[in-house]
């Protein structure tokens, strides 16, 4: 993300819409590590903002494949996180309300890391408790396995 971008979302004066690409594929789950605020570092699902006239699930398509050169359709939604920041006095420094949407692989599970990913990687499910995995990512990984548990 540009850092003009980056700026433009501190100190919103209302909450972003965002999108992750839960994708998992032989018993791992795919994460991006952060390249930029807020969570720069941490291990979380590809995704991103949601442009002006675009879907959640396009949205969650194209910022796949942005982030790690993989392609996917989306499948459903599968959890909604809200991502609240605030600084020392109290004021919101960031405010993202994320649509997560379970996609299915299309072809291979080659990776790359590009646009604001600094790095990609296929966890193994037991690897979800790091401290360096985003907190959330656990509660929607199991959702998108009951999911598929429920619907093939």
């Amino acid at each position: 993300m540009p850092a003009a971008a980056s700026e433009r979302r501190r100190y919103p004066t209302r909450p972003w819409v965002g999108v992750g690409a839960v994708v998992l594929h032989e018993n791992r789950v795919l994460l991006v590590r952060r390249g930029h605020p807020p969570g720069q570092g941490i291990w979380a699902f590809p995704g991103g903002v949601v442009n002006l006239g675009e879907s959640v699930f396009a949205a969650a398509r194209r910022e796949l494949g942005e982030e790690t050169g993989l392609q996917a359709e989306p499948v459903d939604v599968v959890d909604v996180y809200e991502y609240i920041e605030r600084d020392a006095a109290g004021r919101v420094r960031y405010h993202y309300v994320i649509v997560e949407v379970l996609m299915r692989l299309h072809g291979g599970a080659d990776a790359h890391a590009a646009d604001d990913a600094a790095a990609v990687r296929w966890f193994a499910l037991d690897e979800l408790t790091r401290a360096d995995v985003s907190p959330g990512v656990r509660r929607v990984v199991q959702r998108a396995q009951a999911h598929q548990a429920r619907n093939g």
